[in-house]
């Protein structure tokens, strides 16, 4: 695409989404503010910010939110639509953030346009931008629950799936990723925000996710604790 394109379309993007993200923003956003504010606030950067709705959104939270994304049109839009709130050029692949200098990243429906091939990179520099106890929000892996595909798609070969089952790693890199999970997760570098819930409270625990009044997005289902 022309560079000189680019403006008009980073505009055009910015008018459909509108100025803030509207009210059915979801609860993860909440939920991350409420993990931040517990660990005692802190810089939260919005990577791959766009036109700097979600920042916005982050800010109204109570988060000391910025912006960074990678397109200088959606950073001069950010900052003439938010002008309270600061916003750079940069990009995932090369975060200039000190190490453990964030509480918060966030990333919304940004790391979709990494390569496979960088995405460990962009994964490193989340790592050493983090405090200890810092969290990263990661929203936009799919467009929805769903997608359906009609027959010709799929007898053509014309499409790849890949996603949960890891079709595209061999046996060893799924071990590899595997036990490096566990060997953090038994050190307590890993930890999500979950609510333990008795077998028999699953029903109302199940309606209170809905309706973002748990601890966290996970639950853990377990016997009788009576």
């Amino acid at each position: 695409m022309p560079s000189a394109t680019l403006p008009g379309c980073c505009a055009k993007v910015s008018q459909m989404l509108g100025p803030r993200p509207s009210a059915s923003a979801p609860p993860s956003t909440a939920n991350a503010a409420e993990l931040v504010h517990d660990q005692g606030g802190g810089p939260v950067i919005d990577v791959g910010c766009g036109p700097g709705r979600i920042t916005a959104h982050l800010h109204s939270l109570g988060l000391d939110a910025s912006g960074l994304d990678l397109s200088p049109a959606m950073v001069d839009i950010a900052r003439r639509d938010h002008p309270g709130l600061r916003f750079e050029v940069g990009s995932m692949t090369d975060l200039d953030a000190a190490d453990v200098s964030v509480t918060g990243l966030v990333a919304w429906f940004s790391l979709i346009h990494v390569p496979d091939d960088e995405m460990p990179a962009v994964l490193a520099h989340f790592h050493r931008a983090l405090r200890p106890g810092g969290r990263l929000v990661n929203l936009g892996g799919s467009a929805s629950g769903q997608c359906p595909l009609d027959s010709s798609t799929i007898r053509g070969r014309s499409l790849r799936l890949l996603g949960y089952t890891n079709n595209a790693l061999t046996r060893e890199q799924r071990a590899a990723a595997m036990s490096d999970i566990a060997q953090h997760a038994a050190a307590g570098r890993l930890t999500v925000a979950h609510e333990v819930v008795p077998l028999e409270d699953a029903t109302d625990a199940w309606v209170r996710q809905a309706e973002g009044r748990t601890i966290g997005q996970r639950l853990v289902l377990v016997p009788s604790l009576r």
